[in-house]
């Protein structure tokens, strides 16, 4: 993939630390130490996200959300925005590092609405019943930056993935998602 210029949410986690996150003592590195081999090096990866502002009517309340899912196959968790990220929230970087857009428009919608309910509900909204969803994609995309550590050997490498915004170590869902990138 050629190197392009992207609009990206700016990086709460620089290099160093998120070396220190990977290394970082306890079960989750022990098991992946175990399991994979060492961290032997790391790179940054910026993952595709499409907006979407959602309108529901939650508790006999309507309701505007702006929510972020991933535009690779809708399989991270959704951002949740108060308002459109602006220059002040976001960078423009030339990067290679970046899945490509592979989410239809029918299959985005299906995977926003279960996950937009699921929140819906999580917040106990559970009197709701089944609220109706009006989504608004809005146009462009905006990348998530994420930190790979890569784990083993040329021939058995492992991926773990931290949300560069969050501050978190993501799971299994994020770990496959790069690592079919990369296999690709």
């Amino acid at each position: 993939m050629e190197a392009s210029a992207i609009r990206s949410l700016r990086a709460n986690v620089t290099r160093e630390e998120a070396i220190r996150m990977f290394r970082a003592p306890g079960p989750s590195r022990f098991y992946w130490k175990w399991r994979s081999g060492r961290l032997e090096r790391i790179a940054d990866a910026y993952v595709p996200f499409h907006l979407y502002r959602v309108h529901y009517d939650a508790a006999g309340r309507a309701r505007t959300q702006l929510f972020g899912m991933d535009a690779v196959e809708g399989a991270l968790d959704l951002f949740e925005f108060p308002e459109p990220p602006g220059e002040a929230e976001t960078v423009v970087i030339t990067t290679r590092n970046r899945p490509a857009s592979l989410l239809s428009k029918q299959r985005g919608d299906e995977l926003l609405r279960e996950k937009v309910l699921r929140l819906i509900f999580q917040r106990g909204f559970f009197k709701v019943g089944h609220p109706r969803l009006e989504f608004e994609k809005l146009p462009g995309e905006i990348y998530v930056p994420y930190w790979l550590g890569f784990y083993g050997t040329a021939e058995s490498l492992r991926c773990r993935a931290i949300d560069a915004v969050r501050r978190q170590i993501e799971g299994a869902r994020a770990s496959a998602l790069f690592e079919q990138w990369l296999a690709a």
